[in-house]
């Protein structure tokens, strides 16, 4: 498929890029005609990714970041802006996601650190370390990657907590930087079948009749609404999140089913 050159000459940077829904993001807006620094805590991972890439024909770089470490992620940024010249979007992708305790109480305080640190103040410190470069070319744009994790009850206490708390940062930091030129808006993604998932299709299958449009997603579906608000198409948009969850958040399939109100496949 070919696509809009909506990112010609303008340098990217995605957390969490070496797999999953961070691929796809640095890949499609690759072909949009970014130049993407592919980074995850992984180095090896976020080499191999780039090199894929770039043997598409595609602009990418490898280089490691660890969300959790400031010095890594300012060193991530840095590396960008020397290798590109400058830095025009951010995409925050990286998350820590450790399954539930049985019972709640029984809930370390380890994993609940380690998931908001991760998934939220990993955002922050992004953000805070690209906001100086996304503001000097005067359109920045930063896109979170939150979750419908962050909106009802989908199990994960912790990275449902973080992911809520993204999109409050998503607002709060769009109030602060739009003086300065920088949109700042969060993609939510539903179940997206990524190597999260992998070995358990049959669950994948369970889940997809829960949705509405009747699949679960694809990475490339969430990578389309970054291209979306990071590009100028979305000049007048900032604060705001973009639910791409094949309408689960929105229709009770269930409640439909058992009333007889939604057809069967």
């Amino acid at each position: 498929m070919t696509h809009a050159q909506r990112f010609e000459g303008q340098a990217v940077l995605v957390t969490g890029a070496a797999r999953g829904i961070g691929r796809a993001v640095a890949r499609r807006l690759a072909q949009e005609g970014a130049r993407v620094l592919v980074t995850d805590v992984d180095l090896p991972a976020a080499r191999r990714t780039a090199a894929a890439l770039h043997q598409e024909g595609l602009a990418t770089a490898g280089y490691a970041c660890d969300v959790a470490d400031r010095a890594s992620v300012e060193a991530a940024v840095a590396h960008a802006v020397e290798t590109f010249g400058a830095l025009d979007v951010l995409v925050n992708n990286a998350y820590g996601c450790t399954p539930d305790a049985p019972l709640f109480e029984d809930e370390p305080d380890e994993a609940w650190a380690h998931d908001l640190d991760l998934t939220l103040t990993g955002a922050y410190r992004c953000s805070r370390a690209a906001l100086p470069h996304l503001a000097a070319g005067g359109r920045g744009a930063i896109v979170n990657i939150g979750s419908v994790n962050g909106m009802q009850d989908f199990g994960n206490h912790a990275y449902s907590a973080a992911k809520a708390g993204l999109g409050s940062l998503t607002r709060t930091l769009a109030g602060h930087a739009a003086a300065r030129g920088v949109r700042v808006n969060m993609v939510v993604p539903g179940t997206v079948r990524t190597t999260a998932w992998e070995g358990r299709d049959d669950d994948l299958e369970e889940i997809r009749t829960l949705y509405p449009l009747g699949r679960v997603g694809e990475p490339e579906d969430v990578a389309a609404a970054v291209a979306f608000l990071a590009s100028r198409d979305a000049a007048w948009i900032t604060g705001t999140s973009v639910v791409v969850d094949g309408g689960i958040t929105a229709v009770n399939t269930g409640f439909r089913r058992a009333t007889g109100r939604t057809e069967e496949d």
